[in-house]
């Protein structure tokens, strides 16, 4: 992936007069001696920060540490910093090799406080090499999201349609994260796809879609208006990023689109997500943002799909229930009509847009229909979230865990069984009672950690997540 950033990570351990340096560089030396053997790459000399251009550092409080130089530091760095401390190796250094970081813990939190100084602190911020070691490599994840945000563009293309405004959201919250939104005319992109009529490339852009496809390519007729459309946007991208180092798309995709492009974007927008360009459907700015950040935590294709419907009782008392730890109501179905990438799919498919086609083109074979990249979603661990302004122009957003089932759907589009623990509840008091739109953001994988600690660095309040049974929400009735 070429569209978030590489990480380049220095450490460096900061001392207080008072106690000896050789302390700080002792511990320092073997946290770094620890990463090298997990094959982590850390600059560690101040030489070597300085030239080498690193874009995350790592403080590290080797004793009680200089309070207020140490936080100076993540003002003057200006990149994503994490700060982390020692603990004691063991009773022989109490006598007179004591480094009391765990104390220099506190003032350094209270002092980048005081000075309004963002910062990565870990859960627990004390440890020995091995586990400050784990912490920086977990650190990793975090700091390419909030480069890649530094120096993100999202390019849109067309406004929602009237009766579909379920993704529109006050957009001043993404200018406050340092993230640019340029907003473009559906004509300006339709123009631009009309001029790559005939573009020389489209043959081996088609050939790159037939061996992506393989067997699955049912509808061959179809590739050359797609591999037109998909130099277009590659084509927009470059001349339109501007200063920006990364790109996101929201980009419209109905009701017009299909009669004047003459055919359905999505398996376009699921090649481009698989390369790192998230393309969230329906002009889902917010999504755009948010399939951004997953594709930097986990550095891998995500998708974005609609929370869409449940599970039929009787495909869950056949399929699910004894057979997996969910109840009824815990499962349900994700879906869109044809944008996750081939590899997350158990089998992709091109076929033609089910619904559309029933308005579009109800008595003959699909033409301007065509162009969904369809199947069951892969089974295993998955993320669901979103980061969204709300009503009020605030940044809110939502993660929970769980999984992809090796079910069959049985069903249309880009689709799974999916099952979240107490979806129902989280259901119900987050995402309906804190107004969130129908589309989510899938990281496959579990990556809530790293997400939640994304979500505290750019100031997100309120960041919720499905409850375990016990603990309620606040709008939960406890008689219920």
């Amino acid at each position: 992936m070429n569209n978030i950033p590489q990480v380049k990570m220095g450490i460096l351990a900061v001392s207080r007069d008072c106690f000896p340096i050789t302390l700080s560089e002792k511990r320092r030396k073997a946290i770094v001696a620890k990463l090298k053997e997990k094959n982590f790459d850390i600059y560690e000399a101040y030489e070597e920060i300085v030239k080498s251009g690193i874009n995350a550092l790592v403080v590290f409080l080797g004793n009680f540490g200089p309070e207020g130089p140490e936080t100076l530091i993540a003002r003057k760095f200006g990149g994503p910093v994490m700060y982390i401390a020692a603990a004691e190796e063991n009773v022989g250094v109490l006598s007179s090799d004591r480094g009391d970081a765990y104390c220099g813990m506190l003032n350094a939190s209270y002092n980048l406080k005081l000075s309004g100084i963002k910062a990565y602190i870990p859960e627990y911020p004390v440890g020995d090499a091995e586990y400050c070691a784990n912490e920086i490599i977990d650190f990793e994840p975090i700091a390419r999201a909030i480069l890649g945000l530094q120096d993100l563009k999202i390019i849109t293309f067309g406004p929602r349609p009237f009766d579909f405004l379920a993704c529109n959201a006050p957009i001043a919250p993404i200018f406050k994260l340092g993230v640019n939104v340029q907003e473009n005319s559906e004509l300006d992109l339709l123009k631009a796809y009309k001029e790559h009529a005939n573009d020389p490339r489209i043959p081996a852009k088609i050939k790159e879609m037939e061996e992506e496809l393989g067997e699955g390519n049912k509808m061959p007729g179809i590739l050359p208006r797609l591999a037109q459309y998909e130099l277009t946007l590659l084509d927009w991208i470059e001349a339109n990023k501007g200063t920006a180092k990364y790109v996101a798309m929201a980009n419209k995709c109905w009701p017009a689109f299909q009669t004047e492009f003459g055919f359905v974007p999505c398996y376009v927008n699921s090649r481009l997500t698989a390369m790192g360009i998230p393309v969230a459907c329906e002009v889902d700015i917010y999504g755009a943002l948010s399939e951004y950040i997953g594709t930097c935590v986990t550095g891998a294709p995500v998708t974005l799909l609609d929370i869409n419907n449940s599970v039929p009782a009787d495909m869950y008392n056949s399929n699910i229930k004894g057979c997996y730890n969910y109840g009824f109501t815990e499962t349900f179905m994700g879906f869109h009509c044809g944008n996750t990438p081939m590899c997350r799919l158990s089998k992709g498919t091109m076929k033609y847009q089910l619904i559309m086609k029933r308005s579009l083109e109800p008595d003959t074979e699909p033409d301007i229909t065509r162009g969904t990249l369809e199947g069951d979603i892969a089974p295993g661990e998955i993320t669901f979230y979103r980061l969204q302004g709300n009503k009020d122009s605030v940044l809110q957003s939502y993660i929970a865990q769980g999984e992809i089932l090796p079910v069959a759907t049985q069903s249309f589009g880009g689709i799974g069984v999916f099952a979240i623990p107490e979806m129902n509840r989280f259901y119900r008091h987050v995402l309906i009672e804190d107004g969130y739109p129908h589309h989510g953001a899938v990281a496959f994988g579990h990556a809530g950690k790293a997400l939640y600690e994304v979500f505290k660095y750019l100031g997100v309040e309120k960041i919720s997540f499905n409850q375990p049974k016990g603990c309620y929400y606040k709008s939960e009735n406890p008689f219920a």
